[in-house]
């Protein structure tokens, strides 16, 4: 992670509002999500749309780009099959297929980084909007 940390980087605001969705996110009832890029010209990991918050998974699949890869925080309420509620913190790492080379390097040398950034207890990896609205079964697996 050395590399990645000295190549991308979040600025003190950025950071601060990781921590603090990730703290508030736990106790809402509807899903919520963020959307993070990142700049290509200063590398800085920033969040997309001024930092939206979405709550609903339809909303979000079509606000991503269509051949732009995005990191996206996702914390899911979900009531388990054993009764309990729990809300999983997790980082989908958006990569559409018809993304170009360049952009997906760039998106995966950064992957790691984000997970370990934001804190998250697991990465899903999405490709289109299917897979993002598809995203609760996947969650619900676990």
């Amino acid at each position: 992670m050395a590399s990645e940390a000295r190549l991308y980087t979040f600025s003190p605001e950025t950071r601060d509002a990781l921590r603090k969705f990730r703290l508030q996110t736990s106790r809402h009832k509807d899903p919520q999500a963020i959307i993070y890029k990142i700049d290509r010209k200063s590398l800085e990991i920033l969040p997309d749309d001024d930092g939206e918050i979405y709550t609903t998974l339809e909303t979000l699949a079509e606000e991503l780009p269509d051949n732009t890869p995005r990191f996206v925080l996702l914390s899911y309420p979900l009531d388990l099959k054993s009764g309990r509620r729990a809300a999983p913190y997790v980082l989908l790492y958006y990569m559409p297929p018809t993304a170009n080379n360049e952009l997906r390097m760039l998106y995966a040398g950064a992957k790691e980084l984000m997970r370990n950034t934001a804190e998250v207890g697991r990465v899903v990896e999405v490709a289109g909007e299917e897979d993002v609205v598809g995203v609760k079964e996947v969650l619900m697996e676990n």
